[in-house]
């Protein structure tokens, strides 16, 4: 059982500062397990309840979120040229130290996650960890078998850049729409690999990442908090 300092749980879950957490605590406003507490020095679980001015307050050490990328923004936590993904979140995750992993192009939307869990990201995303990751995409032209079985085979780009196999799997009723997985995530991997196709990716979604699928309720922009389930489903 992790024991931590009230006023730092409090400061952690981004709804406060320090100085507010301790001036919150002090003024009575924080109970643990339904219980007023006034001394920010307290150690408590991580598994209490905690509310402060009524509020409940997450008491997790780390936490895990799934957007729905829109269109338009980086991913990033700041960028000149688009507005970054956090930007979209609410001040106090932002406050959390939110920070997208991996990368999505600013045109690309679909499945994003967001953590303050540096561990989880490097693990998403190291290519040794082999998650496949699955994307919808529109190519300006249609997608044939030669293609499928090219990506199946690995391909090398002109610049040397390598690429493991990949599953191209070719819409039926439109062959210039199909599914792409990879399992390595290097920059720009999927739209090179179209392009040694001898075509353009025009549109392209996220959908999955391991085993976590993306939650079509969601709304363009809007995220929710994954259970502990969803988190390890990315490593299915």
């Amino acid at each position: 059982m992790q024991i931590e300092r009230l006023d730092k749980i409090l400061t952690g879950s981004g709804l406060y500062t320090r100085s507010q957490a301790r001036a919150a605590i002090l003024s009575g406003a924080v109970t643990v397990d339904g219980e007023p507490i006034r001394r920010p020095e307290r150690k408590i679980s991580r598994e209490s309840a905690v509310t402060a001015q009524g509020q409940a307050v997450d008491t997790d050490e780390f936490v895990y979120y799934m957007m729905n990328k829109p269109a338009g923004y980086i991913c990033a936590t700041e960028d000149g040229a688009y507005p970054a993904v956090t930007a979209l979140l609410p001040t106090h995750l932002r406050r959390r130290g939110l920070f997208p992993v991996g990368r999505l192009d600013a045109d690309v939307t679909g499945l994003l996650l967001l953590t303050d869990d540096g561990v989880f990201a490097h693990r998403v995303t190291a290519p040794r960890s082999e998650i496949p990751k699955t994307y919808a995409l529109a190519a300006d032209g249609p997608l044939e078998s030669a293609h499928a079985a090219l990506l199946a085979a690995g391909v090398t780009m002109a610049d040397g850049t390598a690429y493991r196999p990949a599953r191209l799997e070719i819409d039926s009723a439109d062959p210039c729409r199909g599914l792409v997985t990879v399992t390595e995530g290097k920059f720009h991997e999927v739209k090179n690999l179209i392009a040694a196709c001898g075509r353009r990716v025009t549109a392209m979604e996220r959908l999955s990442i391991g085993a976590l699928t993306l939650d079509r309720s969601l709304a363009a922009g809007n995220w929710k908090k994954l259970t502990c389930e969803d988190v390890k489903s990315c490593f299915a």
